[in-house]
C-alpha cells in the first residue's frame, strides 16, 4: 500500500455533503490521503502516488460496464454480423468521456448525489421519473449479472443453485465490512480479473486489419429485412457501453472516496483509463467471437455467453472456453457490485438514509439492506424454473439505450446550473457535444421505432428519418445556443478559485426557474421514449415468440 500526503481541501461548513462519513482522509485501495495535509505534489513519483490513491471510481464504473449484459451484447454483435459493428465502439469514447466527466465533477463539487440533485432542483415530479427509471432498470440489470453467472458456472460443469448463492454471499460480505478501502480493494482485484480477455483474444487471434478497418469505417451489415435487428443491437450496444446508473454510480462513488476539486485532474486520468479498458475488453469480445464463429453453422445464431464459450472452446481449444467462463464470472460479479451500489446510494440520497461505504451496517442499516435486498431478489429471479434469461439480457441493454437520453438531458442541465457547479459548469464546446449526443440518441429511438412499425422499411427511409431528425436538431442547437449566448454575455462565467470551490447546502439555493419551453420539451421527449419503450419490448417479446 502507498501512503501518499497531498493536496486536500478542509470543507468548510458551508458545503453540502450530505453525510459525515463523506468527509475525512481518503483511503483507497492503492493509497491514503490525508485531510489535513495541504503540501503541493511536486515531480513524476509523487504525481504517480497521487494517481495511485485517487484510482478507483473512474476504473470502476467502466470496467463493472462491461458485465454480463455487455458480454452478451458484443458477443451478439460478434457472432451474428462478424467486427462490422466495432465502429459503434470509437464513436462511443467521446461519449463515454464527456458524460462521466461530467459527473464527476458534480460529484467532486457538489458532495450530492446524482438522485437529491434531480429531485431538489428539478422537483419531485420531474425528479421521480429518474429515480424510478433506475431503480427498475438497474434491479433487471442486477437480474441479467446472475444470469451471467448461471452461465458461466454451467459452462464450468458447476451447481447453479450453488453458483448463485455463493455469489450472492460474496457480493453482499464485500460490502458488509464497514470498510471503503477493503470494498475498493475488492473491486480492483476484479478488475484485474478482466484481463483474462487479453489472452483469450491471442488464443482466438481474430485478424487485427479486419478490425481496424471495421473500427474505423461505419457500415450496417445486412439486408432491408434485418435492419429492425440491426437497430436493436446497435442501441443494446449504446445501452450497454453508455448506461444510466453510470452516472448515479460514479457521482455517488466519489463523494464517498471524499475526492474534492482539488484531485480533479487525477480523478480525469483514472477516467481515461477505465475508457480505454473497456473499450479495448468490448472490441477484444467482438473480435474473437466474430473470429470464431466465421464460417460455421453457428454464424448469425447467438443463443446466449455459454454458447459463445462453447464456440471459442471449438475455435482456439478448451482453455479459450474456460477462461472465457471465468471472464464472464468475474465481469457479473463487478457489475452486480456496481449496480447494486449505485441503487443504494441513489436511494440513501432520496429517502434521506445514511449512505456509505464508510460505515458499518449498524450505522447505515437502511443502505445495506437496499443492497442485500436487491442481490438476494435478482438471485432469487434466476432461480426461478423457466425464467426468459437470454431474451432478458437483451431487452436490458436496449431499454438502457433508449432511457439514456432522458438521463443526459438532466445531466445536461445539472452541469448548466450555476448554483450548483459555480465556475465548474459546462463550457460551450461541452454543451454542444452533449446536445449533439442527445439528438443521435434520439435519433437511433426514432429509428428502432420505424423498424419495429415497418419490419420492411428501407434503407432510403431510415436515411430520410436521419436527416429529419438531424434538420430538427440543428433547429434546436440554433435556438439553444442563440440563448445560451445571450445569457453568457449577460452573466459571463467566473472560473477564479475553481479548487476550491464547493457547491453551498442544498437549502440555500433558489430553485431554478423551468420555462414554459424547456417543460414541454422534456414532456415531449419523456413521453416519446415511453413509447418507444414500449415498442421495444414489443418487439424483443415478438422476437422471443419466432426463435
Amino acid at each position: 500500500m502507498t501512503n501518499v500526503m497531498l493536496d486536500k481541501t478542509i470543507p468548510t461548513p458551508r458545503a453540502a455533503v450530505l453525510d459525515d462519513a463523506h468527509l475525512g482522509d481518503i483511503k483507497g485501495a492503492l493509497g491514503t490521503i490525508r485531510l489535513d495535509d495541504t503540501a503541493p505534489r511536486r515531480g513524476l513519483s509523487a504525481k504517480l502516488k497521487t494517481l495511485l490513491a485517487i484510482i478507483g471510481p473512474g476504473l470502476i464504473v467502466m470496467v463493472g460496464d462491461n458485465d454480463a449484459g455487455a458480454f452478451a451484447t458484443y458477443g451478439q454483435a460478434g457472432q451474428n454480423y462478424g467486427t462490422h459493428l466495432l465502429w459503434t465502439l470509437l464513436l462511443l469514447i467521446p461519449v463515454l468521456y464527456v458524460n462521466q466527466e461530467m459527473v464527476l465533477r458534480l460529484g467532486a463539487v457538489t458532495g450530492v448525489g446524482h438522485a437529491r440533485l434531480i429531485l431538489e432542483r428539478f422537483g419531485r415530479f420531474w425528479g421521480a421519473f429518474s429515480v424510478i427509471d433506475l431503480f427498475l432498470l438497474n434491479a433487471l440489470t442486477l437480474v441479467t449479472e446472475f444470469i451471467g453467472i448461471t452461465l458461466a458456472a454451467g459452462y464450468l460443469g458447476l451447481p447453479k443453485v450453488a453458483a448463485v448463492v455463493l455469489a450472492a454471499a460474496i457480493i453482499i460480505a464485500s460490502a458488509f465490512t464497514g470498510s471503503f478501502r477493503r470494498f475498493e480493494r475488492i473491486a480492483m482485484a476484479l478488475c484485474a480479473g478482466s484481463l483474462l480477455l487479453v489472452p483469450i483474444y491471442f488464443l482466438v487471434h481474430p485478424k487485427p486489419s479486419q478490425m481496424v478497418r471495421d473500427f474505423v469505417v461505419p457500415g450496417i451489415p445486412g439486408g432491408s429485412g434485418e435492419l429492425a435487428s440491426v437497430m436493436l443491437l446497435v442501441i443494446a450496444i449504446v445501452g450497454t457501453t453508455v448506461a444510466p446508473w453510470q452516472l448515479f454510480f460514479q457521482q455517488s462513488y466519489v463523494i464517498d472516496k471524499r475526492i474534492t476539486p482539488r484531485f480533479m485532474r487525477y480523478e480525469k486520468a483514472d477516467l481515461v483509463i477505465g475508457i480505454a479498458v473497456v473499450v479495448i475488453g468490448a472490441a477484444a469480445l467482438m473480435g474473437m467471437t466474430a473470429a470464431a464463429f466465421a464460417g460455421t453453422d453457428g454464424f448469425g445464431r447467438f443463443t446466449d455467453t455459454a454458447g459463445v464459450a462453447h464456440g471459442l472452446a471449438a475455435h482456439a481449444g478448451k482453455l479459450a472456453g474456460v477462461l472465457f467462463a471465468i471472464a464472464l464470472l468475474d465481469a457479473s460479479i463487478i457489475g452486480a457490485f456496481a449496480v447494486s451500489l449505485s441503487t443504494a446510494y441513489a436511494l440513501g440520497d432520496v429517502l434521506g438514509m445514511k449512505h456509505s461505504l464508510h460505515r458499518g451496517v449498524g450505522g447505515a442499516k437502511g443502505f445495506y439492506a437496499v443492497y442485500a435486498g436487491l442481490v438476494i431478489a435478482a438471485a432469487a429471479i434466476v432461480l426461478i424454473p423457466g425464467s426468459p434469461l437470454g431474451l432478458l439480457t437483451e431487452g436490458v441493454q436496449t431499454l438502457a439505450g433508449v432511457l439514456l437520453p432522458s438521463a443526459t438531458v438532466f445531466l445536461l442541465l445539472l452541469c448548466n446550473d450555476k448554483q450548483v457547479l459555480g465556475p465548474w459548469v459546462n463550457g460551450p464546446k461541452t454543451n454542444a457535444f452533449t446536445a449533439a449526443v442527445v439528438g443521435v440518441l434520439v435519433t437511433l429511438s426514432v429509428v428502432l421505432t420505424a423498424a419495429v412499425l415497418f419490419p420492411d422499411i428501407s434503407a432510403d427511409s431510415i436515411l430520410r428519418i436521419m436527416a429529419a431528425c438531424g434538420v430538427a436538431g440543428v433547429l434546436a442547437a440554433g435556438y439553444s445556443f442563440t440563448r445560451r449566448r445571450t445569457a453568457t454575455k449577460e452573466d459571463p462565467i467566473d472560473r477564479t478559485g475553481r479548487d476550491t470551490w464547493r457547491m453551498p447546502p442544498l437549502e440555500t439555493l433558489t430553485k431554478p426557474a423551468m420555462s414554459t419551453a424547456r417543460k414541454i420539451g422534456m414532456g415531449a421527449l419523456r413521453t416519446y421514449l415511453l413509447i418507444a419503450m414500449i415498442l421495444v419490448i414489443v418487439k424483443i417479446v415478438q422476437v422471443a415468440l419466432t426463435t
